[in-house]
């Protein structure tokens, strides 16, 4: 260190850091998610004093078509830092520092996100840095997470990501400005729901014990920087996560309750039992009347069948009379057996009103 780096307090007389932090605490965060009605999602962040706005577009067919993946999405994140972010105003446009946050910030992505879902897919991340007070990748990284949440991204766990760092020798979690600038150490990481790590990067120096007391603080404030996340997605979209009402119900039975309040509730399930089986009931009676009408249909059709067969009958049985009438007449000689004639179709012009042609030579007796 200078000299006038060592000037520079970083703990008051109670051992509280200089914003009146405890060396494990985090800086108040601010969420709101939903900021952008034409991105499919956003999310806008404030951390300290740092504010990021972070949206997400996709997934959407990639292009240039050279950039996609037949059998998955390609992620691309953008991290860039107004001019006006910081004191001094900034050069416009990408740098050598952001190329290389928005590398490390996507890789900490991929693994989370299904890309499998998208083939030939892009789905793209921006983080812009409107005001930046130190540990601005892992706020923006925070912010892109519940961006990806609110598009409807399916991932495997949100990603939270915070940073511990070493200041007049002495360990610090969630570094601001002054110790980001003249701190030791700088140890940013981003980890899964099940501390699964996905980014880890180190600037300084840390001996081995204080490298493992580091990774707890930090793995603490994740649990954090995700409670408030979670509180967030609860406030936009409603309770996260709906717990079974077994584990209601042992809750409720370990706090004591007093023993009217226990059989209250039992006597509400038994009513509730019995509305259940009233249900199953109606349902089984109408379910024997839908039998009963199929039935009563099934007779009607061989009612119908047998009156079907009636008519069928009764016409045999007027053919068998036309058949005696015709045989009567043979026998009394009233039809000539050389009598020939044929049957004439309706409408074939005959003057014949009877519908036969007799032959020139017929004979009728």
């Amino acid at each position: 260190m200078s000299s006038s780096q060592q000037k520079v307090e970083f703990f008051d007389e109670n051992g509280l850091r200089t914003d009146g932090r405890r060396p494990d605490e985090i800086r108040p965060m601010k969420i709101k998610i939903g900021v952008l009605s034409r991105a499919d999602g956003s999310c806008y962040l404030e951390w300290g004093a740092n504010k990021i706005l972070a949206a997400v577009y996709g997934p959407r067919e990639a292009h240039p078509r050279r950039t996609q993946l037949p059998d998955r999405a390609v992620v691309r994140y953008r991290y860039n830092m107004q001019s006006f972010s910081v004191e001094e105003r900034a050069r416009p446009g990408p740098s050598r520092r952001s190329s290389e946050i928005s590398k490390v910030s996507r890789e900490a992505f991929e693994p989370v996100i299904f890309t499998e879902a998208y083939p030939k897919a892009a789905i793209d991340i921006y983080v812009e840095v409107l005001q930046a007070d130190a540990g601005t990748r892992t706020a923006a990284i925070n912010a892109a997470s519940l961006a990806l949440v609110d598009a409807g991204i399916p991932m495997r766990s949100i990603i939270s990501a915070c940073a511990v760092g070493k200041v007049d020798g002495q360990l610090v979690l969630d570094l601001n400005k002054p110790e980001d600038n003249y701190g030791d150490a700088d140890l940013p990481i981003a980890m899964t729901e099940d501390g699964g790590i996905t980014l880890m990067q180190m600037d300084g120096d840390l001996s081995p014990e204080e490298f493992t007391k580091a990774l707890d603080m930090v793995t603490e404030g994740c649990r954090q920087v995700l409670a408030i996340q979670k509180q967030a997605l609860a406030e936009k979209f409603g309770s996260f996560g709906k717990p079974e009402y077994a584990t209601l119900r042992a809750e409720k039975i370990s706090q004591d309750e007093p023993e009217d309040d226990i059989d209250d509730d039992a006597a509400a399930d038994d009513e509730i039992r019995e509305d259940v089986a009233g249900d199953i009931e109606i349902r089984e009676d109408m379910s024997a009347d839908v039998e009963i009408r199929e039935d009563m249909s099934a007779d009607d059709e061989i009612r119908d069948g047998m009156a079907g067969d009636d008519e069928i009958r009764e016409d045999a049985a007027g053919d068998d009379e036309i058949r005696e009438d015709m045989a009567a007449d043979d026998a009394d000689g009233v039809i000539d057996d050389d009598v020939e004639f044929t049957v004439i179709s309706e409408g074939s012009g005959s003057d014949d009103e009877d519908g036969y042609d007799f032959d020139a030579d017929s004979e009728v007796a």
